[in-house]
């Protein structure tokens, strides 16, 4: 069953600016229990930085997080984000063609609301298969 983005996205973003050192980025996710956060100027969207990245483009290359920007590791724009009236389908095929698990939720001028996730996805539109289940259990810490 489609439904609007507003419906299933989860609401607020943790964000940083593009000169914040990866490891402030890194306690910021572990605080709110999330696995990424906006890189952004006030509205003005520069990218999306995950765990993924900070494992794989940092933490792998040997990079001091103390000292490297999220700027520097994030995915760059252009980012594919979504409005709060677009549809789940549409959020559908966007992930499965830029192959990405979440996608930033901004209003007009592109300023982010929140986010959508693969999860979020399952949870809505397919409430009873295993990565609902997954999606919904609580996190370990």
């Amino acid at each position: 069953m489609t439904r609007q983005i507003r419906d299933v996205m989860s609401p607020g973003t943790a964000s940083v600016e593009p000169m914040t050192t990866v490891a402030r980025a890194a306690r910021l996710m572990r605080e709110q229990d999330i696995g990424d956060v906006l890189v952004a100027y006030d509205c003005d969207l520069f990218g999306v930085l995950t765990d993924r990245d900070i494992a794989v483009r940092a933490v792998a290359e040997g990079l001091d997080p103390n000292t490297t920007t999220v700027g520097s590791l994030c995915t760059r724009p252009p980012v594919v984000t979504l409005a709060p009236d677009d549809t789940t389908d549409h959020a559908i095929e966007l992930m499965r063609r830029h192959a990405v698990r979440r996608i930033p939720v901004v209003e007009h001028g592109g300023c982010p609301i929140g986010m959508i996730s693969l999860g979020d996805l399952a949870a809505s539109e397919d409430p009873h298969s295993a990565l609902a289940d997954i999606s919904r259990a609580a996190p370990n810490h």
